[in-house]
């Protein structure tokens, strides 16, 4: 019975007040409610325990804050932990503290304003968060199926390019996070050739705006194809030094094999996508399985792990780059010419040339710029497969220009449960590890 207390009082926190207790403080039914989703006591099992006294020594435990002002819980992320000597009995994630209230802001935008907004949630993958939330507008507006094709491809450039450059910032952070230093500077080296195309596309590095419902905000420049083919014949070599650098040390194997694990079932029971859930050897990706824009014409390989620990979420992303370098070239294979966005003058805004001519296209630009365009009503959710795993846009229009409602199937917030069962159990000094290798960004959980 003491094995079972250990067990069950172990796998979660309750969704009560924001502090851990002792155990020996808490009652079945909060014990009870603690195991979560994929622990599941019967009521049987709460009545026994409820009699079994406790056990002595339960109170040599300590609980202790990780964060939220730590460098290495990837922003402001707070973990509580329990732990016995170098044990985590318990850990328990507390959220909130980079609160936007983006969600609601959206509602507050018309829909051609709400890239702006949308584009800050996961600040490292900007174009996925632009991509699905115009995705999902065009669904309700009834032109899904009318966004011209060189838009389409484009949407699909921007997006793998995007995919590398936020895996590259994770190999950075991830060796940053456990002491491999040199690590972190070649992430940032590679990711920066990438930001500096990104800079020249969209006249930012992150945060775009760029697209955008019915297409994009404007053509790729001259030279585009020049700038990319840099970027993939300079980086392939790379990744073969990192090999060697990480992959195939015994120090970095020791230091990820066997920690954080997770199961198949528990990643399904707990919403975990992406890299996360592939690890346990689950081979699911959207782009693949439900798939969106033209990613059923091209051909890629989804990979997965076995084991669901952290070397596994590490490899995935490793070999998620060179899987994302073999779209891109596939894409500059069957770029389109034609145009890059809807040609629908109630989406569509004039061209900036015919503003100097037109009194008309004046108007209709300043129109469509303050007051928007009218979406007819009705709900829609869209999902696409973001660097973190499924990022999903449900808009609810009650026929304005501004969403009624408007959630967001954020990655990082589902993917952050799964540290409770990642280090239940392990060492206090692979709780790094584990947050590095879940990968979240605070400004999608926190939205």
């Amino acid at each position: 019975m003491s094995d079972l207390l250990s067990t069950v009082v172990s796998a979660g926190t309750f969704e009560g007040n924001q502090e851990l207790r002792s155990r020996s403080e808490l009652t079945a039914k909060e014990v009870m409610r603690e195991v979560g989703a994929v622990l599941r006591m019967s009521e049987a099992d709460v009545a026994l325990l409820a009699e079994v006294e406790a056990d002595p020594g339960e109170d040599q435990t300590m609980i202790i804050n990780m964060g939220p002002q730590h460098p290495s819980t990837h922003g402001v992320l707070r973990l509580m932990l329990e732990l016995q000597g170098e044990k985590v009995l318990r850990c328990k994630p507390i959220i909130g503290y980079l609160h936007t209230g983006m969600e609601k802001t959206g509602e507050e935008l018309t829909y051609m304003q709400g890239g702006t907004n949308v584009t800050r949630m996961d600040y490292l993958s900007p174009l996925n968060n632009e991509l699905v939330f115009s995705m999902a507008v065009e669904k309700l507006l009834g032109i899904d199926g009318d966004i011209p094709e060189r838009a389409v491809w484009m949407r699909m450039l921007l997006s793998e390019l995007n995919r590398m450059s936020s895996h590259l910032l994770f190999l950075a952070t991830n060796g940053m996070d456990l002491g491999a230093v040199s690590m972190m500077l070649y992430g940032w080296r590679e990711r920066e050739d990438v930001l500096r195309f990104f800079q020249k596309v969209t006249g930012l590095r992150m945060n775009h705006n760029f697209i955008r419902p019915g297409g994009l905000a404007a053509d790729l420049p001259a030279g585009w194809r020049d700038d990319v083919l840099a970027i993939l014949e300079g980086l392939p070599s790379r990744p073969e030094e990192y090999d060697i650098l990480m992959t195939g040390q015994p120090i970095w194997r020791e230091r990820l094999q066997g920690v954080g694990v997770i199961t198949a079932q528990e990643a399904i029971a707990l919403g975990a996508t992406g890299p996360i859930l592939r690890s346990t050897g689950v081979a699911w990706d959207l782009r693949r399985d439900m798939p969106y824009l033209h990613y059923d014409q091209l051909e890629f390989d989804v990979i997965v792990g076995q084991y669901g620990d952290a070397y596994d979420r590490y490899s995935i992303r490793f070999n998620e780059i060179r899987e994302s370098m073999r779209i891109v070239y596939q894409v500059l294979e069957r770029m389109p010419s034609g145009d890059f966005r809807i040609q629908n003058k109630k989406v569509t805004p004039p061209p900036r040339a015919r503003i100097d001519e037109s009194i008309e296209a004046l108007i209709h630009h300043f129109k469509i710029f303050t007051e928007g365009f009218k979406v007819p009503e009705g709900e829609v959710y869209v999902a696409i497969e973001s660097p973190r795993g499924e990022i999903g846009c449900y808009i609810v229009s009650d026929g304005s220009s501004n969403p009624y409602r408007m959630h967001v199937r954020a990655p990082s917030f589902v993917n952050i449960q799964t540290m409770p069962h990642m280090m239940r159990g392990g060492l206090v000094a692979d709780a790094v590890a584990v947050i590095s290798s879940v990968d979240p960004v605070l400004g999608e959980v926190d939205r």
